[in-house]
């Protein structure tokens, strides 16, 4: 199978800014659908701040995604956690980046469960 032309870090980001694009579309909505409340409110926060909180929840969409695709792998194989997976998933949580993200994936794209 031939290597993908586009780095992982270039397919992570595309994930994160699609779901940007879902984000923002959701946002526009005129009956958005029923969510928790947010933890940052617009008119409290700077518009660098929101900025940083819509990346951040991009960022998590992509993970959580991330997370069920690695789970039914593992419901699928079963098996033992994959080493290292774990602890990169901790740094992802404590200091949610793109950086991280790409690494947590870079499992993922081992086991081959990324396209």
């Amino acid at each position: 199978m031939p290597e993908s032309p586009e780095s992982l870090t270039d397919r992570m980001l595309a994930q994160v800014n699609a779901a940007q694009r879902a984000i923002d579309r959701r946002g526009r909505a005129t009956r958005p659908k029923l969510q928790r409340p947010r933890r940052v409110q617009p008119n409290q926060a700077t518009s660098s701040s929101l900025e940083s909180a819509q990346e951040t929840e991009s960022l998590h969409r992509v993970f959580r995604n991330l997370g069920i695709l690695y789970r039914r792998h593992r419901k699928r194989i079963g098996g033992p956690v994959t080493p290292g997976l774990r602890d990169a998933a901790y740094n992802f949580r404590a200091e949610p980046s793109l950086a991280s993200l790409v690494t947590v994936a870079t499992f993922l794209d081992e086991l081959k469960l990324l396209n």
